[in-house]
C-alpha cells in the first residue's frame, strides 16, 4: 500500500512524499496510524545524517497481523512505544526493559535495532528506508514489531493516546518510577514544556506537598498551574545557572532546598541546576537527555545527594501504559487538554515552529 509519510532528509529538512508499505511478517503488526505526536527529537532527527521516516509518538488502528503475533488482532486500538523490549537479554531479565540491549533504537548500540521491522517491509522510491526510532509514526501506516504496541484498555481520543507513547511516560514516569516521589514531599521542575508539565502531573498524582515550577515563559507557568504546580518562579534568560531560581527555591523549601528537582529543558548548561535546587540526600533527576559535555562543580553534590538520569521513566510497556490510561480514565491524568493544537501533515512546518516558540503544550499530527 502506499501511504504519505514526513521524510527528514538526514540534512536539516524534511520532506512529505509517498512511501511503499508490505504486509507484516513474522512477529510484525500492520498500524493504521490515526495520530503522531510532534517533540523535539522529530525536529532533531531532521539531522541525524541518514533519510528516515520521522516520528516516534503515534496511536492508531491495527490492520493485519503477522503469523506470530498473539496480543493483537485487526481493528484492535493501540498505541506505539519505542522501548521495545526483547523480554531475554540482560537488562530485561532485569526488570530493566528500557534499557534493552537487543532491541532499544537509544540503547542496543546497533545501527537499526532489533525491535525494528524487516527495513525491506517500507519502501521509498524502491529503496528499504528506515523509520526513526524503529516507528516512523508520521506516516499513514506503519510495520512494528508486535513488541512495539501495547493495546488500549480504556476508551480514549486517538491524539491523546499517541502523546503517552514518549512525552507522557517519559514525565511521569521520571517521577513515579525513577525518582518515587513520596506524598508530601517538594518537587521542583525546571522546564515546563511538554515533558515538564508530565513530571508536574506525576509529581501532583504522586501526593507531593509542594510543586515549584521553574521557566522562562510565563505562558508556560500559567499551564503548570494547570496541571498541578502549587508555586511558579519566572527565571531569567540571562541568568545562566539559574542561581536567582535556585535562591527562591530554597526560600521556599526552609532554606534547605527540594526533596526532588527534575530538569526538563535540554539545556546543557542546566544539566547541574537540579543538583543546586535539592536538600542534601534529596534526589536530582535529568529527564530532558542531555548528552552533551558538561562541567560539575562536585560542591554541588554534597552531602549524599543522588543524581539519576532515567531513559523514558523507566518504563515497561505492558505495565505502565495500562497504568497511565486508567490514571486518564479517572481523571487524574489529564491528556485531552494536554493536546493544544492538531495538525495535518501537511503542516508539519507549521506545528514545529509552533513547538520551537512555546505556543503548545503538545502539539499532534491527525490522519
Amino acid at each position: 500500500m502506499k501511504v504519505e509519510a514526513a521524510i527528514a532528509t538526514g540534512a536539516g529538512s524534511f520532506q512529505i512524499d509517498f512511501i511503499d508499505v508490505g504486509e507484516p511478517q513474522g512477529d510484525e503488526v500492520l498500524v493504521d496510524i490515526k495520530a503522531a505526536g510532534i517533540c523535539h527529537t522529530d525536529f532533531d532527527s531532521l539531522s541525524w545524517g541518514k533519510p528516515i521516516v520521522m516520528g516516534h509518538e503515534g496511536a492508531g488502528v491495527v490492520r493485519s497481523v503477522g503469523p506470530l503475533v498473539r496480543k493483537v488482532q485487526p481493528g484492535d486500538s493501540v498505541i506505539l512505544n519505542w522501548a521495545i523490549p526483547c523480554g531475554y537479554c540482560f537488562q530485561c531479565l532485569e526488570g530493566n526493559q528500557h534499557i534493552c540491549e537487543v532491541n532499544s533504537p537509544v540503547t542496543s548500540g546497533n545501527k537499526a535495532s532489533g525491535g525494528h521491522a524487516a527495513l525491506e517491509r517500507t519502501t521509498y522510491k524502491g529503496q528499504p528506508i528506515e523509520r526513526s526510532f524503529s516507528l516512523g509514526t508520521m506516516s499513514g501506516a506503519t510495520v512494528v514489531r508486535e513488541a512495539a504496541i501495547v493495546k488500549t484498555n480504556v476508551p480514549i481520543p486517538f491524539p491523546s493516546a499517541a502523546i503517552v507513547g514518549c512525552g507522557v511516560m517519559t514525565g511521569v514516569g521520571s517521577v513515579m518510577n525513577a525518582a518515587q516521589v513520596k506524598p508530601g514531599r517538594s518537587v521542583v521542575v525546571v522546564g515546563t514544556g511538554g515533558v515538564g508539565l508530565n513530571v508536574i502531573q506525576g509529581a501532583r498524582i504522586s501526593g507531593a506537598g509542594m510543586i515549584i515550577a521553574v521557566d522562562v515563559n510565563p505562558n508556560r507557568l500559567e499551564m503548570a498551574i494547570r496541571y498541578g504546580a502549587t508555586h511558579t518562579i519566572l527565571a531569567d534568560r540571562a541568568d545562566k545557572g539559574l542561581s536567582k531560581a535556585v535562591s527562591e527555591v530554597k526560600q521556599l523549601t526552609g532554606g534547605r532546598g527540594a526533596d526532588y528537582a527534575f530538569e526538563c529543558t535540554a539545556i546543557p548548561e542546566l544539566g547541574a541546576v537540579p543538583l543546586a535546587m535539592v536538600r542534601n540526600a534529596g534526589v536530582a533527576c535529568q529527564v530532558s537527555g542531555i548528552e552533551q559535555e558538561i562541567s560539575i562543580d562536585m560542591n554541588l553534590f554534597e552531602w549524599d545527594k543522588i543524581y539519576i538520569n532515567p531513559l523514558y521513566g523507566k518504563c515497561r510497556p505492558e505495565i505502565d501504559i495500562p497504568i497511565l490510561l486508567n490514571l486518564y480514565q479517572k481523571g487524574d491524568l489529564i491528556l485531552d487538554d494536554l493536546v493544544t493544537r492538531t495538525y495535518s501533515l501537511h503542516q508539519l512546518d507549521i506545528a514545529f515552529d509552533d513547538m520551537l516558540k512555546g505556543r503548545n503544550a503538545k502539539g499532534v499530527l491527525v490522519f
